[in-house]
């Protein structure tokens, strides 16, 4: 990725782990990804990240992305991506092959509650 400003791509906040390979090592790691957008990310880990080291990440619905670290603070580091992605994928569900496997990253769904009336809601 060049110089260029890339502020301004729309990118995703959110939490969702996946799985890291620098360059150098043959081992992933698991970090946490705090925002997604098509051309990066940003990473949370303890991993040993430097300014232009190559990584791949493993990302859920999309599969092994090919990028370069693009910068680091502690332990926080961001992703350019060699390729554009689907961000949009990344939060989908994950599809299972067979009916009888359940998707390892799908979540059982939140209760819905019934709208409170205004007349039951107190001053505090």
């Amino acid at each position: 990725m060049s110089n260029v400003d890339t502020r301004q791509i729309p990118r995703d906040s959110l939490f969702l782990l996946a799985n890291v390979r620098l360059e150098d090592e043959e081992q992933s790691h698991r970090i946490k990804v705090r925002n997604l957008s098509a051309r990066g990310m940003m990473a949370e880990g303890e991993v040993r990240a430097r300014r232009g080291l190559l990584v791949s990440v493993e990302l859920r619905n999309v599969g092994w992305v090919q990028g370069t670290v693009a910068w680091v603070q502690d332990n926080r580091f961001g992703i350019a991506f060699a390729d554009e992605i689907d961000a949009k994928l990344v939060r989908l569900p994950v599809v299972s092959d067979s009916p009888t496997n359940s998707p390892r990253y799908t979540r059982p769904p939140l209760p819905v509650f019934d709208p409170v009336s205004p007349d039951k809601l107190r001053k505090v």
